[in-house]
């Protein structure tokens, strides 16, 4: 068997680093959106007296107020993985890095 790998199609490497950001994107939505669970549930606990009655059900669909971090944690998950594959399919936007050309490339001996 010969030890020399097969060469990659492009279209194998794109597929590749979109199946990449799909992943992303729902592993760090999802924990995006955990986290605005838990910070809506811990943070705006509702605080009943002993006159009103507890409601049943309580869901956080019944309370607006209280799905905006579930909103802004999936919000900044989505954002973080846009950002991650905006690198991977352009290398450029990578801070510190510079595109050299053929012409101002040092010849390397």
């Amino acid at each position: 068997m010969s030890a020399t790998p097969k060469p990659t199609s492009s279209e194998d490497i794109i597929g590749q680093k979109y199946d990449r950001c799909l992943a992303d994107l729902i592993v760090k939505a999802g924990v995006g959106f955990g986290v605005g669970v838990v910070s809506s549930v811990i943070l705006f606990r509702r605080s009943y007296s002993i006159h009103s009655p507890i409601p049943t059900s309580l869901t956080l669909l019944e309370f607006p107020g209280r799905t905006w971090p579930i909103a802004l944690g999936t919000g900044f998950g989505a954002g973080a993985a846009y950002a991650d594959c905006d690198r991977s399919f352009n290398p450029a936007r990578i801070p510190g890095t510079r595109i050299v050309s053929a012409v101002e490339a040092p010849a390397s001996k």
